[in-house]
């Protein structure tokens, strides 16, 4: 019988879209786990830390806001909103720069150093004396945190095959997650800080989570690693990697999608593969989930005091549960994306527990109902994130491609943050009507675009088995459903 070529055997590993073919390669199985376990501790644990920071500086708004920010400050109006959503216009708006200069720059020196630096500015935010000043630093640490997390998607989306992604995209978000949990009862420990220093209590708000980042982006400079292509050239590649490993982890990748190599850099191409329609398909799915996802880490404590007449105290206690329900729910349907290789089914099972949800918690009779309301959409709206991030990284190949999409996806993402902020006027407490509605219709049109998505998906992948079209340029490739 005549022995397959090597192209053949790639195609059919790429069919498979797994590793599992790799006999050949160095490394025994049981040193493979070891080396993965090595890479998952180095750079996933490392990028969720920095990533909870981020979600953190982002979000503890809606804590200063609970413990006194909007009294002191004198906001009234859409002040309180205007600050919440200046984050997401330079955010947005840089995030095409993020995979650049990731790539340029270098993961260890961009990442640890952009973070150390918002962590600064918002350290400052503890001493603003009007709203104008703090309206500025949020714009700063939109420009600043914008590159972060599609630099992070980027990097890795490089390291894992497809099937091994949703998995870690969701230790990725799922530190965001607990710290999520977390933030209202540190914000709530933070509070007996106050007149210490002849600071309040919602100005330590800021100081010390600012503190606690710039610490972590010191952390990052010594623990981040390179990316795969990179680290045999590095000094600290080769300190990480031997020679069998470093041949181990880029074989794997070319095996599962031949991507390793990254393509002479070109503006015109970097920009054509944003034309892409399922690029923009996948972006607009995160859109809608991160509406409802940011509108809950922005209002969640204001409508358990105002809408559930909860204390100070219980709204940013109860701001745990949920979220760590909704960690619980995203690691187990992640193990089941990645077990039975599905990501469009993922994205809906997340959106039907957020239909649940939203109309319990604005239109429930009772606080019980509320609340139980509270955990569906949380557990829906977050879950949903690392499923739509598996989804699309599973169908984008190519260095740059996967570039732009993750600049693309994220900055959609973004907007949805924007929109979040946006839809829950002060003048609508304490329902929220408006808000609520809108978070419905988006996590209707979820269903609606993963349907139209895996219809045109699957019929490219017959048109592909019958030999009439070739996916993402490469013999063998196929979209995952």
């Amino acid at each position: 019988m005549e022995k397959p070529s090597d192209t053949q055997v790639v195609d059919h590993d790429i069919q498979k879209g797994s590793s599992e073919h790799l006999e050949e390669l160095p490394l025994t199985p049981d040193e493979r786990r070891k080396l993965i376990w090595r890479i998952d501790c180095r750079l996933l644990l490392m990028l969720g830390f920095l990533h909870t920071v981020a979600l953190i500086d982002r979000g503890n708004i809606g804590t200063a806001a609970v413990a006194g920010m909007i009294d002191e400050l004198n906001l009234v109006g859409t002040q309180y909103s205007t600050i919440a959503v200046a984050f997401f216009p330079p955010y947005i708006c840089c995030q095409v720069f993020g995979p650049l200069l990731v790539r340029k720059i270098g993961p260890v020196y961009y990442l640890s150093g952009v973070t150390f630096t918002w962590g600064a500015v918002m350290l400052s935010a503890g001493f603003v004396k009007h709203w104008t000043q703090l309206l500025g630093i949020r714009i700063i640490i939109g420009a600043l945190e914008a590159g972060f997390f599609p630099a992070s998607v980027y990097l890795i989306s490089t390291w894992y095959t497809r099937f091994e992604m949703q998995k870690r995209f969701a230790v990725f978000f799922l530190l965001g997650c607990v710290a999520s949990a977390t933030t209202g009862i540190l914000s709530y420990g933070i509070t007996f800080m106050h007149g210490l220093g002849g600071l309040t209590a919602w100005r330590w708000i800021f100081v010390i989570q600012g503190l606690i980042t710039c610490a972590l982006g010191v952390i990052s400079y010594f623990v981040l690693i390179d990316f795969p292509d990179k680290m045999k050239s590095s000094r600290r590649g080769r300190a990480f990697l031997t020679d069998d490993e470093f041949t181990f982890i880029t074989e794997r990748i070319n095996r599962d999608r031949a991507d390793v190599t990254v393509d002479r850099f070109s503006l015109r191409k970097y920009l054509a593969a944003g034309l892409d329609l399922h690029i923009w398909g996948f972006g607009l799915i995160y859109f809608c989930t991160t509406t409802t996802a940011y509108a809950l880490a922005y209002f969640l404590s204001l409508i358990f005091q105002e809408s559930m007449g909860f204390s100070v105290a219980a709204s940013l206690c109860l701001f745990a549960p949920p979220y760590v329900a909704a960690g619980i729910v995203m690691f187990v349907t992640s193990w089941i994306g990645d077990r039975y290789r599905v990501r469009g089914l993922i994205v809906v099972f997340n959106a039907m527990l957020t239909l649940i949800g939203l109309p319990l918690m604005g239109f429930g009779k009772t606080t019980g109902a509320k609340l139980v309301g509270t955990f569906f959409t949380t557990m829906g709206a977050n879950s949903g994130i690392p499923a739509t991030m598996a989804y699309q990284a599973n169908n984008v190949r190519g260095q740059w491609k996967r570039a732009i999409c993750s600049a693309i996806f994220v900055g959609l993402g973004a907007s949805g943050g924007m929109t979040g902020s946006l839809v829950y006027r002060e003048e609508d407490s304490p329902r929220y009507t408006p808000g609520i509605s809108t978070c419905i219709g988006l996590t209707v049109l979820i269903v609606v675009l993963v349907g139209l998505l895996s219809l045109r998906m699957h019929r490219r992948n017959r048109m592909a088995d019958r030999g009439e079209l070739v996916i993402e340029g490469l013999e063998g490739f196929r979209y995952t459903l």
